[in-house]
């Protein structure tokens, strides 16, 4: 699989034009995925052949946090990616997936429900150490 990243709600924004130029240089597919595509599986989105087609299109309010998925990276890459977003001063995307065999049938809402309550049981547990 070609390595991609999924990018959520960062188009226009100062972070995603960043993360375009890191991405165009690494060589990595880029996806800007819109809301109507939210109940399509991210294993679909990240074009992998086997996967299947919701056919459905979202017409719900979404969500606002900016949210990246890997897709097909090596753990090199993967700490490629991580260093240039810090030396490229991209910013916190505090939701943050690798395509795995279990998430690939989720659909951009389910990742995003997960990933939100896994950032904020870390957060939790950050304060409880300070």
């Amino acid at each position: 699989m070609t390595a991609t990243v999924l990018l959520y709600n960062l188009s226009g924004t100062e972070a995603g034009k960043k993360m375009k130029n890191i991405l165009l240089k690494m060589r990595v597919r880029i996806r800007l995925v819109e809301p109507e595509s939210y109940l399509e599986p991210i294993g679909h989105l990240a074009g992998l052949k086997d996967a299947k087609v919701s056919g459905q299109k979202y017409e719900g309010p979404g969500f606002s946090e900016q949210m990246m998925v890997m897709c097909g990276f090596t753990g090199e890459l993967l700490d490629i990616l991580l260093f240039q977003m810090r030396k490229q001063g991209v910013g916190k995307i505090p939701l943050k997936a690798v395509l795995t065999d279990f998430n690939q049938h989720w659909n951009s809402l389910m990742l995003y429900e997960e990933l939100k309550k896994e950032h904020e049981a870390m957060t939790e547990r950050r304060r409880q150490e300070e």
